[in-house]
């Protein structure tokens, strides 16, 4: 363990709780229901153009505060994933239809929100030969042919370990390159049994691989029963394999379906993963309670190289 670990003596290992007994929040954990002039705006925008976003659909506690500001991570492909993962409130169950039309609806609203830095993400599409990432790829154009000028960050699944699906996204450039590692190691089997932590390795360090300008990122949540060492091990690993950016946040049971809170960790926890992250060689950690993949996402592009002059 770091001396930051031992500093606040690493994570303190509550008794688990049954599933569906959910442990009280503490106060930090508590935020304003959403409802601003922009949030209301920013809403009708997602429901006129039939789109999906990951902050509804994973009940972000950050909506509010995200959605006023302007931003919103537009979920592609559908709300139905193919995965199950145990800490997810995406439904899960096999997707019905794939709709062609829906990088163009995306490119129409992040246009009308008059942003500088669009987040993309999607439910995994095991189904599709390419899961799903010729979509993505169209997105990316879409939005670099409407406005040319707002940088975009793609949250990508797996593609179940395919290098010609990543292939595809990043041949449209995306400035961002992020896919989540989501927890250690020995908690994969229970918290998202189908991915693989080596193979969401590979997919991050195969794209700085194909692209070494792309920035890219990855997030862990907390709170699942991991150890303050296996944290620091994820962050060598991504690390070692070129992750430029982490995100570290509270994981939040979304409802009693799920799995349980195994322990709340405090805000001087996060700070402490945070001066140690940048320590093993981030070159951002974003890293509290609250935070979830696209947090304050748009405030990382100052990391992106200067684009030169025509």
């Amino acid at each position: 363990m770091s001396e930051l670990g031992q500093e606040f003596g690493g994570p303190v290992q509550a008794p688990t709780k049954p599933a569906g007994e959910r442990r009280p929040k503490p106060e930090w954990l508590k935020v304003r229901a959403p409802g601003g002039s922009n949030y209301r705006r920013l809403a009708n925008l997602v429901r006129t153009q039939r789109l999906h976003t990951v902050c509804e659909s994973a009940r972000c506690p950050n909506i509010g505060e995200c959605w006023e500001r302007g931003t919103a991570t537009f979920m592609i492909l559908g709300n139905i994933c193919t995965r199950s993962c145990g800490f997810c409130a995406v439904k899960t169950g096999r997707p019905t239809e794939l709709d062609t039309s829906e990088p163009e609806r995306v490119a129409e609203a992040v246009s009308q929100m008059n942003i500088s830095h669009a987040v993309v993400t999607s439910v995994n599409r095991d189904e599709l030969k390419d899961g799903g990432a010729e979509i993505f790829r169209r997105t990316i154009l879409a939005i670099r042919e409407r406005t040319p000028h707002v940088t975009v960050e793609v949250l990508i699944p797996d593609f179940k370990g395919s290098r010609e699906a990543l292939a595809a996204v990043m041949s449209a450039k995306p400035d961002v390159l992020n896919h989540n590692v989501e927890t250690v190691p020995r908690l994969y089997r229970r918290v998202r049994p189908q991915a693989k932590y080596h193979r969401s390795l590979q997919i991050l360090e195969w794209a700085k691989e194909m692209d070494s300008d792309v920035l890219t990122k990855s997030g862990l949540m907390v709170g699942l029963g991991e150890e303050y060492e296996e944290v620091l091990q994820v962050m060598r690993d991504l690390v070692d394999v070129g992750c430029d950016i982490l995100t570290v946040g509270q994981y939040l049971q979304p409802t009693r379906d799920h799995l349980p809170v195994e322990r709340y960790w405090t805000p001087e926890e996060f700070a402490a993963l945070r001066r140690d992250g940048l320590r093993i060689g981030f070159r951002h950690v974003e890293s509290g309670p609250l935070v979830r993949s696209s947090y304050h996402a748009e405030s990382q592009t100052v990391l992106l190289p200067k684009k030169q002059a025509l």
